[in-house]
């Protein structure tokens, strides 16, 4: 295991972007995929035709050669025909990339807080809300299950479930890998996940999704904490996530804070 990093750490915010990185860039390294890790960027390619399963980040561009590595990244995936997001952090050179991103027709779609915890300060044990129990995907009944419900969550087109299936399955479900993934299920029916996964001394914290219909019972914030205590017992002192809209206040709740901001551009995979 990695250096065990604190929230007092000084290079912390390298630390959660990296584990965000490395998080995609298993993807890249599944059977099948495609992993470019370049002094430039890195590039992940899995095929699969939605912009979260195929990406650039760690750029790190100059002046003279920018412009064309841009174009050169843009036509790899055009020509795929594969859409992609280009994702830019506290580390990205030049800082204000996004421009110039925008400008090869790239389309901003915002900035994502990236937000941390101390696992020393989580919350004390509790109980679940009722009739919600919480188990670890380790068969593949129960990979199906959380690909259908994280699917639902980040709005993943239901024709793409046998492609990202088979990705996940190809990472793994051994629970006592650095990909831990969690299923809560409400009155004996699943409906809610998170994941875990290791990397630059932090817990990452991932694909935390709850079906429309068992929203707003407190399920997202119980999956969440399954994953940080379970990663408090792994020797972890720090959880890191990327914060969609729709979860800031429940993350906040919990005793996440704001450390940086990745921002977001979308390649549709088709010439603009």
């Amino acid at each position: 295991m990695n250096q065990v990093l604190h929230v007092s750490t000084p290079n912390l915010v390298t630390a959660l972007e990296t584990n965000m990185f490395a998080f995609w860039m298993n993807f890249g390294r599944a059977p099948h995929r495609e992993l470019y890790e370049g002094p430039d960027l890195i590039r992940f390619t899995t095929g699969i035709s939605f912009p979260f399963f195929n990406g650039v980040f760690r750029a790190q561009l100059n002046s003279e050669s920018m412009d064309t590595i841009i174009t050169e990244t843009v036509n790899y995936y055009t020509a795929r025909q594969i859409p992609m997001f280009w994702w830019t952090g506290p580390g990205t050179q030049p800082p204000d990339l996004g421009t110039h991103l925008e400008a090869h027709g790239l389309i901003s779609k915002g900035e994502l807080p990236v937000m941390a915890i101390d696992l020393s300060a989580l919350p004390q044990e509790e109980s679940l809300p009722a009739n919600l129990e919480i188990t670890l995907v380790n068969d593949i009944e129960s990979l199906k299950h959380w690909v259908r419900i994280a699917m639902v969550g980040f709005e993943i087109p239901d024709e793409i479930f046998d492609d990202l299936f088979e990705l996940e399955l190809s990472l793994g479900i051994d629970t006592k890998q650095q990909y831990i993934r969690f299923l809560g299920w409400w009155k004996g029916l699943p409906v809610a996940t998170s994941a875990l996964y290791f990397d630059a001394g932090v817990a990452g914290i991932y694909y935390v999704a709850t079906l429309p219909e068992a929203r707003r019972q407190g399920f997202a914030t119980a999956l969440v904490l399954a994953a940080l205590r379970k990663a408090r017992t792994l020797k972890y002192c720090v959880g890191t996530l990327q914060a969609s809209q729709m979860g800031v206040n429940v993350y906040t709740q919990i005793g996440f804070q704001e450390y940086c901001k990745m921002g977001l551009y979308l390649w549709t995979g088709k010439p603009s």
